[in-house]
């Protein structure tokens, strides 16, 4: 069996709903759980699209309505739930639908964190122990993806700025995972091919910063390997001529990343956050360009694991080949290899470094880092 053809489901915890079509139950099961009004939060550009129509389409079935809430910026803050809070209960809804990437997945989680919640939002810090708060119940939420990257889909955390300090906040708890997932990866066709690309990469960092953590979980060690070798095998063909296999692969590939790093992650995201904040460069497209870089700091300590990789996708067993593999991957899918190529012709070091110093996701990278390490790593990085 292709993967994608056929309707499959497993248990990871969440119910999974995966397969072409399976989209087409989202109303029906919403119906079946006794709802009547879903919040819908999605992205502005996603909104705007035909498939957005047809999805609502699915939602708007029976005595279910389905109630759109798109303020959402590209890297979500705090205004952005507060907003999503007010839709919410404003417009009477029972239920909660994550439609989209990221960024909407993100909102839709916090927006159930909050609705039932009245402390401040960041009160729910996961580096402060926040979850000890979540005591209220949790709307009906479910996510019905249309990228491959973060997997958010299946996440029990979402990640917010401050408003006025643009830091990103990790928010945490097992009650946030979403009730049910509807993983149709045929939703994935029309996405352009820089989108699939950023949000790849995304979803292979989440896999490789979970394989080299320094937690111990041989589950998650596992699951990330499998998703390293889906995307080595299938992001340049779902890239630049996709299909239903290579878009399915990759859609399967981001639910295992987010399933892998609840063993944690590490600095490559702790330096990407800082230039979505300060830059508001798509956080995809953020991974993707500190990677390589990332990697190569770790390599000491992950040899090797590296060297696993390596025999996994069919490359000499070695760093410097691991290494320039990655660059070539960038190339063939035309992701900038450093931060000028981005855009980012002269990037704050100082501020990007203090962000990324405070940034959660570096404490279980497999070696120690320092404010020096980030300056220089940054500085490497500028092309």
């Amino acid at each position: 069996m292709k993967i994608g053809e056929n309707i499959v489901q497993y248990n990871f915890p969440t119910i999974i709903r995966f397969g072409k079509g399976v989209s087409d139950e989202i109303g029906s099961h919403l119906l079946s759980m006794g709802k009547k009004r879903a919040l819908v939060v999605s992205d502005p550009g996603l909104t705007r699209l035909e498939l957005f129509e047809k999805l609502m389409g699915k939602i708007n079935q029976g005595q279910l309505e389905g109630v759109v809430f798109n303020g959402i910026d590209k890297n979500p803050i705090e205004k952005n739930v507060l907003d999503g809070v007010q839709a919410y209960k404003q417009q009477g809804c029972d239920c909660i639908i994550g439609l989209g990437g990221g960024a909407s997945m993100d909102v839709a989680r916090a927006i159930a964190l909050k609705a039932n919640h009245d402390r401040d939002l960041f009160d729910f810090d996961d580096a402060k122990g926040g979850d000890k708060y979540v005591v209220n119940e949790i709307p009906y939420f479910i996510t019905v993806p249309t990228t491959s990257g973060t997997g958010s889909e299946v996440g029990r955390s979402t990640v917010i700025s401050d408003n006025i300090t643009k830091q990103k906040k990790v928010l945490f708890s097992p009650e946030l995972m979403a009730k049910r997932v509807f993983a149709d990866p045929e939703l994935t066709m029309e996405l352009p091919g820089f989108i699939t690309a950023a949000t790849g990469m995304d979803a292979l960092s989440h896999n490789l910063e979970a394989y080299f953590s320094k937690g111990f979980s041989p589950l998650c060690d596992g699951i990330a390997l499998e998703g390293i070798r889906l995307i080595f095998d299938s992001i340049e063909k779902a890239t630049c001529s996709p299909d239903l296999e290579s878009r399915s692969k990759m859609m399967m590939a981001a639910l295992m990343g987010a399933t892998a790093f609840q063993k944690g992650l590490g600095i490559v995201h702790s330096m990407a956050h800082p230039l979505s904040t300060l830059y508001d460069t798509h956080h995809g497209l953020a991974n993707a360009l500190m990677l390589r870089y990332g990697v190569e700091f770790n390599a000491n300590a992950c040899e090797d694991r590296i060297r696993n990789i390596c025999q996994l996708i069919g490359i000499d067993p070695s760093v410097d080949c691991f290494l320039s593999h990655l660059e070539s991957l960038n190339k063939n899918i035309e992701m900038p290899l450093n931060l000028k190529d981005a855009g980012i012709a002269e990037p704050d070091i100082d501020k990007l470094s203090q962000l990324a110093l405070e940034d959660v996701c570096h404490q279980c990278n497999p070696v120690e880092v320092s404010l020096e390490d980030f300056k220089n790593i940054y500085k490497k990085a500028q092309g």
